[in-house]
């Protein structure tokens, strides 16, 4: 793997105190700045799957409706109310 250096300005107090907090795990200051970044890419490539995902999910839901494939509010109420008398009944036991 070819080595790239990374330079930028930051406060003076906070390079100290991520100094402090490397040292406090037995780290040096690179190796965890190459950790945060992994991670936060990491994170971002999550993200877009899960962005990915929930857009798919919406776009099939939006094409189901535009179908007509839907169940009337009046049914999702009626449903509801009977899981919740049923709730009721069992915890009142």
């Amino acid at each position: 793997m070819t080595q790239a250096k990374f330079t930028f300005d930051l406060d003076e107090d906070l390079k100290a105190a991520f100094g402090v907090a490397a040292r406090a795990d037995n780290r040096d200051e690179p190796e965890v700045l190459r950790a945060l970044m992994r991670d936060y890419i990491e994170g971002q490539k999550a993200a877009a799957e899960y962005d990915g995902w929930f857009r798919s999910k919406v776009t099939a839901a939006i094409a189901s409706a535009n179908a007509g494939d839907v169940v009337p509010g009046e049914d999702v109420e009626a449903e509801f109310a009977t899981m919740r008398e049923q709730a009721r009944r069992s915890s009142s036991r």
